[in-house]
């Protein structure tokens, strides 16, 4: 009986120190649909449920270390009563170390995600192969924040997720790509989840992927102690940046990159010598020409 109190006991405690990878919190915005409201009330609630309870990884996250990540599904149309068209808008978010400030992953807008969905079902996912594209979809954006996590604490520690997500894209059936768009280089457009994981993926790339983990453990994470070597290190990354966006032009992952840290790059360097100023303005510029204006706002 003693033995028995005591497994019980251990396996509690493992149950309440330890946590799934993710803690995400769901939207859904249905303003432009007709169905019931209690069909999307159920829709956030079974999305965050699958996200949150599903096991991505084989390590073990304490409470503090899952991921917080914000999902808002748009929907756009009703396609039917069990069918939706909807745009997918994910921020994930990193802490930096010694301090309170939270930097972001990915700050992304998926705006060709279709779905079925029918009110209190659960979501299915089977990881080689294709169930529906909900779970297909959420697993991939969950692999890729996973990726994207584990590449700002080790070079290149992300690629098990990236190759995971790459998986989700291979097994994705072709016959279905005219009817949920976004897994093929066809469809989709060039913002699609193809050519997401295409550029985390290309040999070309990989110089930016060990740069992240340079921007994250070497930069932001020493400013604590040192705010101008982080700077320094930060415009290194910045040039590296820069170059791969020169090898690779109009790789997704530069605009997802702008996206995710322009705003945070211009904070930083707002108070720094007009030389780096106007060499970051120029860099991203280049990499984010549509919103090159932006960038001003550095001081330059």
């Amino acid at each position: 009986m003693k033995n028995i109190i005591l497994t019980t006991l251990f396996a509690l405690i493992a149950f309440t120190t330890f946590a799934q990878e993710l803690n995400v919190t769901v939207r859904v915005n249905a303003q432009k649909a007709q169905s019931d409201p209690q069909v999307f009330k159920s829709m956030e609630n079974s999305i965050q449920e699958f996200m949150n309870n599903q096991k991505w990884t084989e390590d073990e996250f304490e409470q503090s270390e899952r991921i917080e990540v914000n999902m808002q599904v748009t929907i756009l149309e009703e396609l039917s009563t069990t069918s939706f068209a909807a745009e997918l808008q994910i921020q994930a978010i990193r802490p930096v170390f010694n301090s309170d400030y939270q930097t972001p992953l990915i700050t992304h807008l998926d705006k060709s995600v279709r779905f079925n969905f029918e009110a209190y079902q659960p979501i299915d996912f089977q990881e080689n192969a294709y169930s529906d594209n909900l779970s297909h979809t959420l697993a991939f954006y969950a692999y890729t924040i996973l990726g994207l996590d584990y590449d700002s604490f080790s070079p290149y520690g992300g690629e098990k997720y990236f190759q995971k997500a790459q998986n989700l894209i291979n097994v994705f059936p072709a016959n279905q790509s005219s009817a949920f768009p976004g897994w093929t280089a066809q469809s989709g457009g060039k913002q699609s989840r193809y050519w997401l994981m295409e550029s985390l993926l290309n040999p070309s790339v990989r110089p930016f992927r060990e740069a992240m983990y340079t921007y994250h453990r070497q930069a932001l994470d020493s400013m604590y102690d040192d705010v101008e070597t982080g700077k320094a290190v930060m415009m290194q990354v910045l040039e590296t940046v820069g170059q791969v966006n020169n090898k690779y032009l109009n790789a997704m992952i530069m605009k997802v990159f702008a996206n995710t840290k322009g705003s945070e790059i211009i904070d930083i360097f707002k108070i720094a010598p007009r030389q780096q100023k106007t060499r970051i303005y120029a860099i991203m510029s280049k990499v984010d020409p549509a919103n090159s204006s932006k960038y001003r706002a550095i001081g330059i």
